[in-house]
């Protein structure tokens, strides 16, 4: 492998110099290439570190044509060194998870055949890569020594997209606008976006386990800093994914009645402002609101799923001219029904809930933070769109991190291997 790393990095070079009297733009791009090649060789961990915080970013990047949001490009860019480079062998949990990843990705692969169209193709690569590249990235991170410093990224990241919402928030309520925030800055974002990630924010902090090498004290300032910013944020299914998955993971570990207390503490509130807010839509029978409208895809999203029960219309069918609906379904059992049909969504059960039993297993000290924020998305994917980048990714991410992070601690005293290798054949 590193022969072949060190012609490849030779070719590369010998390209730019090529290229730089004419095209000097490409010559950077290639120069920058074999930097981080040069770099991942080195250490293995330095992309999948970076995209720890990068994940966050929503703004999309047009590269070649390709248009996606910087969250997929990062995870794209540093699942290859991770994959290639990064620690061996998988631990059993993880190869399990990717096991049950690549049977959704099988059970897809009808409706990508029975519906070709390109959207269809590049969807069923993207949405392995959010879940089972995802994993791989994070299990780097881990598995290499670094999840203290990758979570530390990931909720600095966080930290600002908090202070940001929350500071606009506190100029519309200065001007008497009490609406559900956008934040418009670093970029702009939907309220669901912004305040799914920080609820899978406030659980990590809430959780902050010791491998996390966070004080009790920081951890529940980060908490309470971004569960303000998803209440500004008015996202329902943000806060009811936070509060869910805040009580069944509270009373999982023993000795931890503080914590009890503490969520529910968090999410007596929370459930009285969700249901102020259903019951303030219900009343005023605005079938337009996002309540009735919700309704009505709902309906929308059965009715289409009924003309294909079988294969259904391909994975991102609504992009397409003449598309039974024209919006992507906002609920993941309703997505999966109406666009790999029946075959797809018992896929989709069984992978979800095989990961589930997988991290509810694991040592609790590493498998509770990994089963939270799967939960909650699983959770908060019920009520909003699922199969899209960065709320997605991050779950998955962090979940392979807690996994990487479990081995890392089993062989961080026996003898490696290699270089990057753990003992072949190892077990829990």
């Amino acid at each position: 492998m590193s022969g072949l790393t060190v012609v490849g990095a030779l070719v590369l070079a010998l390209a730019v110099g090529y290229v730089v009297p004419d095209q000097p733009l490409l010559a950077l791009a290639a120069t920058v290439a074999v930097l981080v090649l040069g770099v991942s060789v080195a250490q293995p961990a330095v992309l999948p570190i970076l995209a720890m915080p990068v994940v966050l970013v929503v703004a999309r990047l047009d590269v070649a044509g390709l248009e996606m949001s910087i969250s997929d490009w990062a995870i794209g860019l540093a699942f290859w060194p991770a994959v290639l480079l990064g620690p061996r062998p998988f631990s059993p949990q993880l190869r399990a998870m990717l096991w049950l990843g690549a049977l959704y990705q099988a059970v897809t692969l009808f409706t990508v055949l029975a519906n070709p169209f390109g959207a269809n193709v590049i969807e069923w690569f993207h949405a392995w890569m959010i879940i089972g590249g995802a994993l791989v990235v994070g299990w780097t991170v881990g598995a290499s020594g670094h999840a203290k410093l990758g979570l530390s990224l990931f909720l600095l990241a966080a930290s600002g997209l908090a202070v940001a919402t929350l500071v606009q928030a506190a100029m519309q309520y200065s001007h008497g606008d009490l609406s559900a925030v956008y934040p418009v800055w670093p970029w702009p974002m939907h309220k669901n976006f912004v305040g799914t990630v920080l609820a899978f924010a406030a659980l990590v902090a809430y959780l902050h386990p010791t491998w996390m090498g966070w004080t009790r004290r920081a951890a529940l300032t980060m908490f309470w800093l971004f569960a303000a910013a998803v209440a500004v944020s008015q996202s329902r299914q943000a806060l009811i994914a936070l509060g869910v998955a805040l009580v069944v993971v509270s009373f999982r570990r023993r000795g931890q009645q503080p914590r009890s207390v503490l969520a529910l503490t968090a999410v007596g509130p929370a459930v009285l402002f969700v249901g102020t807010l259903l019951r303030d839509q219900v009343a005023e029978g605005n079938r337009f609101n996002s309540w009735f409208q919700r309704l009505d895809w709902f309906e929308e999203s059965i009715a289409a799923w009924i003309e294909a029960p079988l294969f259904g219309h391909g994975l991102r069918y609504w992009t397409q001219e003449g598309a039974p609906t024209s919006f992507q379904p906002p609920q993941a059992v309703l997505e999966v029904l109406a666009s790999a049909g029946v075959i797809g969504l018992a896929g989709f059960v069984v992978s979800f809930a095989g990961m589930a039993v997988i991290l509810w297993k694991l040592d609790p000290e590493y498998g509770t933070i990994a089963f939270a924020l799967i939960f909650a998305r699983l959770i908060q994917g019920q009520f909003d769109l699922f199969w899209v980048g960065g709320t997605t990714t991050v779950p998955f991410l962090i979940a392979g991190v807690a996994l990487g992070a479990l081995r890392h601690a089993e062989h961080r005293t026996a003898p490696a291997v290699g270089p990057h290798r753990f003992p072949a054949g190892s077990q829990r």
